[in-house]
């Protein structure tokens, strides 16, 4: 899709601002995850913490403290929990 619209930007039918726009569009969602949603990724991806916690590239303390809501994923950690949600766990190893 993000190739089509790049063509139809180079054919002088879309502008680089409404191809800037579209690139938005296509971005992941970033939302801020309650404990109980990053504990159900996990279970949905039947990874432990430790597995989980490796692939987000966090300790297994971490993922423990947002399962308990003690801490909450921020920056690159929440988006990445936000493309396991979408895409899979193997969107990201």
């Amino acid at each position: 899709m993000h190739e089509t619209a790049e063509g139809l930007q180079e054919a002088g039918v879309m502008d680089k601002i409404t191809l800037r726009q579209f690139d938005e569009l296509c971005l992941t969602p970033v939302k801020p995850l309650q404990p109980e949603e990053i504990l159900a990724i996990r279970q949905q991806e039947r990874a432990s913490q430790a597995v989980f916690a490796r692939h987000l590239n966090v300790t297994t303390g971490l993922v423990s403290q947002w399962e308990r809501g003690e801490k909450h994923p921020q920056g690159a950690s929440l988006k990445l929990l936000s493309l396991v949600a979408k895409n899979g766990l193997e969107s990201i190893a």
